[in-house]
């Protein structure tokens, strides 16, 4: 599964593809970005056939996520994470791969070890993409957490009553949970939105999204 993560969408802007998996597009203007938490759980199943080598992995992971923390911490802005990211987060994650590279020369390729060592290595790069942006994330796990709640109800949603009636539901459940990530209360942005729509200009409808409508 993938998604695009990009902080903001408008014409002539880079689109920015985040998946777990390789790529599935191929063009100029699309950059891959690869996930951090999907490697590290690699290296978590390892744990049990080579504690050692896996756990200097995640080790390492850890100290990488310990910048993402404290860039959080400190309220940055994008451009400031991107700055201290290079300064600190890059460093780290070239230590991190000459280890992987090292390692690798001995692993056993089916092994969980050798295998957690094949994914990663294989998206070295696109794992790398995260530094050079600061409004990306270094993983994915902002938008699984988001989409639990579906997921946890799948089968509760198998029949919406019509394919419009399903592609009404999404549409809501995209609404909401963007209110969600940018902490707006629903019930107040779609009140707001039942009440000033009949006058708005419908190429316009953008400003009515949650994280541009004023409450």
């Amino acid at each position: 599964m993938s998604v695009v993560s990009y902080s903001q969408y408008a014409i002539n802007r880079p689109i920015l593809f985040r998946s777990q998996g390789v790529s599935l597009v191929r063009n100029i203007h699309i950059t891959h970005v690869g996930c951090m938490a999907h490697a590290r759980r690699y290296f978590e199943k390892a744990l049990s056939y080579d504690a050692e080598k896996a756990g200097l992995v995640m080790l390492k992971i850890q100290e990488i996520y310990a910048v993402e923390r404290k860039a959080r911490e400190a309220g940055l802005s994008a451009a400031q994470r991107k700055e201290l990211r290079l300064d600190e987060s890059l460093p780290l994650m070239n230590e991190l791969g000459k280890l992987l590279a090292a390692m690798n020369k001995t692993a056993v390729p089916k092994s969980p070890m050798g295998v957690a060592l094949e994914y990663t290595i294989k998206r070295w790069d696109i794992l790398l993409n995260y530094l050079y942006d600061g409004s990306l994330e270094i993983d994915n796990n902002w938008v699984e957490n988001a989409i639990r709640p579906n997921a946890l109800g799948r089968k509760n949603y198998l029949f919406a009553g019509s394919h419009e009636g399903a592609k009404r539901a999404a549409m809501f459940y995209s609404f909401f949970g963007t209110c969600k990530k940018n902490n707006v209360n629903p019930y107040q942005w779609l009140k707001k939105v039942l009440e000033v729509i009949p006058e708005h200009h419908a190429n316009k409808l953008v400003e009515l999204l949650p994280q541009n409508l004023p409450l």
